[in-house]
């Protein structure tokens, strides 16, 4: 039997937080583009942050939703995105779909990787919205890289409608650059290939390298565990532009 490695939400936020400075100082993404389904969660931690943390300041739990914080000594919470600078608009993420893996039809979440690359859902190629890649720095962000083919499908393919795109354009003196970014590496023989200059050049970053093993990721779980204490809402202690703070106290 495969060898399973659950993974927790608050997992992937310290790993989309610890590559971040990576990211934005060698990659310097003008735009994400997340491979569904697995690449929508660490591409949204990446430009908001984690989805819920659960922390405790002076005896008071904190409960928050959808963005990323920071606590203090007092218990404020300072709104803060990963990959955005200082006085510069928040990263766009676009999407696609790709599927690779078979579901084994006994109706647990559990696939074995397919033959063939399916799209799913593909950027609209147009030449008007192809255009938004044209000269751009563009981060495609995967949960997890086990035999690297979607990976080759999506570099290969959107490089090829960029090009065409361009030449529409009459805009070929203008490069796009491609960056990738996973969770997971697995190590292990890759049946796919990336382009030999983006790994010279470093553009491939995985948080973790793990072995060869099935990462259950939350977002594929059926049951969703119940916080460790009862808790009930009491009113927002403080409101004001980039600072959110709800108390919820113990029972």
């Amino acid at each position: 039997m495969v060898e399973k490695v659950y993974v927790t939400y608050n997992q992937v936020h310290k790993l989309c937080q610890a590559s971040a400075g990576r990211i934005l100082e060698e990659f310097r993404p003008n735009l994400m583009i997340a491979i569904g389904g697995g690449g929508y969660v660490p591409a949204r931690m990446l430009r908001y942050g984690s989805n819920i943390i659960l922390a405790e300041t002076h005896g008071t739990h904190l409960f928050f939703f959808s963005f990323p914080i920071s606590v203090s000594n007092w218990g404020c919470v300072q709104y803060r995105s990963f990959l955005k600078k200082k006085d510069s608009p928040n990263i766009p993420i676009q999407a696609i779909g790709l599927s690779l893996y078979e579901d084994l039809g006994r109706g647990d979440p559990e696939e074995v990787p397919g033959t063939k690359v399916t799209r799913t859902q593909w950027l609209d190629l147009s030449s008007l919205e192809m255009a938004n890649l044209i000269g751009k720095n563009v981060l495609i962000v995967d949960e997890v890289d086990d035999t690297r083919t979607t990976l080759e499908y999506a570099v290969r393919e959107l490089e090829k409608d960029v090009e065409l795109a361009q030449k529409q354009l009459g805009r070929q003196g203008e490069k796009t650059t491609f960056s990738i970014f996973v969770l997971h590496n697995k190590d292990k023989p890759k049946k796919g290939q990336l382009p030999p200059e983006m790994l010279a050049e470093n553009r491939y970053l995985a948080a973790v390298t793990s072995g060869d093993v099935w990462i259950c990721y939350p977002w594929e779980a059926t049951l969703v565990p119940p916080l460790p204490t009862p808790i009930h809402m009491s009113i927002p202690l403080c409101f004001a532009p980039g600072y959110w703070i709800l108390t919820l106290a113990s029972k």
